[in-house]
């Protein structure tokens, strides 16, 4: 049953989704595009899209969105209307618990035992080498948004890859030197993007 599959998969990606948000998307995205397929990639791109521009947390809105595509795309041959929307909703409802109940799990044991043992070398030990993994998989959650659904191909459409590329290489600098604030170079890029391409 695809509600099981949900949260199994978003409880899994919950629990090991170190780096926040961006660090969760790689595994979002390997989960619901390759190992389900659930959705397209081109469809996981927009997704991400929009929870960046909605407010709160990007992982927490990515499995909303991704839980409300899943069971749309599962029964839209057998429902439709106000039923299919439903049992959609229902399906970010299960997503979106399962990819928060893992935090608030642990978030209640550390809480218990953090102060106790923070300063401890196993704990320090453990804090340490889960710097670079959160590094690692923010840089991976960047590579695999460099796509053709987000970027096209030169040989595909050359004027929309070169303005995509200009716009990237554009708003990691502005925010890199800290020029124009992150919400700005959003929206410049939005109303830019709206208008070429």
């Amino acid at each position: 049953m695809i509600f099981l599959k949900l949260f199994y998969t978003f409880f899994s990606i919950g629990l090991f989704g170190f780096g926040g948000g961006y660090g969760m998307l790689s595994l979002i995205q390997n989960e619901v595009v390759r190992t389900h397929k659930w959705m397209s990639s081109g469809e996981f791109t927009d997704i991400v899209a929009v929870s960046q521009m909605t407010p709160g947390p990007i992982g927490i809105n990515s499995a909303t969105y991704c839980g409300y595509t899943a069971v749309h795309h599962e029964f839209a041959d057998s429902m439709s209307g106000a039923s299919l929307e439903a049992i959609s909703v229902l399906g970010s409802i299960t997503a979106t618990f399962a990819v928060v109940l893992p935090s608030l799990i642990l978030m209640l044991l550390i809480a218990m035992l953090f102060l106790r043992f923070m300063k401890t070398k196993p704990v320090q030990d453990i804090f340490k080498a889960l710097r670079p993994v959160v590094v690692g998989l923010l840089g991976s959650a960047v590579l695999l948004l460099m796509t053709k659904e987000n970027f096209s191909a030169p040989d595909e459409n050359l004027f929309q890859f070169i303005v995509s590329c200009l716009l990237f290489g554009g708003a990691f600098v502005c925010v890199w030197f800290k020029w124009i604030s992150p919400i700005k170079t959003i929206c410049i890029c939005a109303i830019i993007g709206a208008l070429l391409l």
